[in-house]
């Protein structure tokens, strides 16, 4: 949860139409309606995680501004990677939980260091410090967009850590993402991220690494739907831009297709291919 940049996959949504179709006829002859169909959902549910993930981002980079995180140590501050240097974040009530952060980004957006517009509000409910045990985030938007790319539906987050390990959980219902085309797709689903590196440094978020697991459904506008499932956990860490290992399985109707994020290099790109056949690359960012 603790990354310095958005992990984008806009282009992705290009996969079924513009990216790689002077070469679909004579590489992918053999694919079937079915199968462009799962290699479209793929890359929806691709966007729709990035989105998520950028979500949780701002979520946390918040909390870590108004001294919302907990336990860390003594009084100095928590490094970010100023994503909400353009943005009017509020906190409400001044003491006390719950409380209620509202993230502004304006209506005809703002552009982040990193290159990115977002425009619209974040709304989040806060129980508790976010390094609580136990402690949960309600997450939903008003009229949001990442590089004209709506983002609907509530997310809920909660921290699952223990003693001993770090983890959290991100919920995600009648989500919802609109292209700047108009074409829409819903997510559902969720994923469990433990971290693995980073957790002696709780004054920074610049230097932790996660292992994401879990699992959700893709649905287009025409109602085709698809189950993903992670089968080999993705490892993120922060100082990359995109997941740089692990794999995940997009079933089909009769097929089913696997995503390969990579050997860890800190890429812009990832693998989808159905039952074995020759793969396509797709671009992550």
């Amino acid at each position: 949860m603790k990354t310095n940049r958005l992990l984008t996959a806009f282009a992705v949504t290009l996969l079924s139409t513009s990216l790689l179709s002077c070469t679909k006829e004579n590489t992918f002859s053999t694919t079937s309606a079915e199968d462009e169909t799962t290699f479209e959902l793929s890359g929806n549910q691709a966007v729709a995680d990035n989105l998520t993930e950028d979500a949780n981002n701002i979520f946390m980079e918040a909390a870590a501004n108004r001294n919302l995180l907990g336990s860390n140590f003594g009084s100095l501050p928590v490094i970010t990677s100023n994503t909400l240097t353009c943005a009017a974040v509020t906190v409400t009530p001044a003491t006390g939980f719950p409380k209620t952060i509202v993230i502004d980004f304006g209506t005809t957006g703002c552009t982040s260091t990193n290159n990115i517009t977002r425009k619209g509000k974040i709304n989040i409910t806060l129980s508790d410090s976010v390094r609580k045990t136990g402690s949960q985030a309600i997450i939903t938007f008003s009229n949001y967009a990442v590089n004209n790319f709506k983002k609907e539906g509530t997310v809920t987050w909660k921290n699952t850590s223990t003693a001993i390990t770090k983890s959290w959980q991100r919920k995600v219902e009648n989500g919802r993402v609109t292209a700047p085309n108009g074409r829409y797709w819903l997510h559902n689903g969720v994923r469990d991220v433990v971290q693995i590196a980073g957790t002696a440094t709780p004054n920074t978020l610049l230097d932790d690494i996660f292992l994401i697991t879990g699992n959700y459904t893709i649905t287009n506008a025409t109602g085709k739907t698809r189950d993903c499932f992670i089968t080999e956990a993705l490892q993120k860490k922060s100082t990359c831009d995109n997941i740089g290992t692990g794999k995940l399985k997009v079933q089909g109707a009769a097929h089913n297709a696997l995503i390969n994020f990579g050997d860890g290099d800190c890429d812009k790109l990832a693998t989808i291919s159905i039952d074995g056949q020759e793969p396509r690359t797709i671009v992550l960012r």
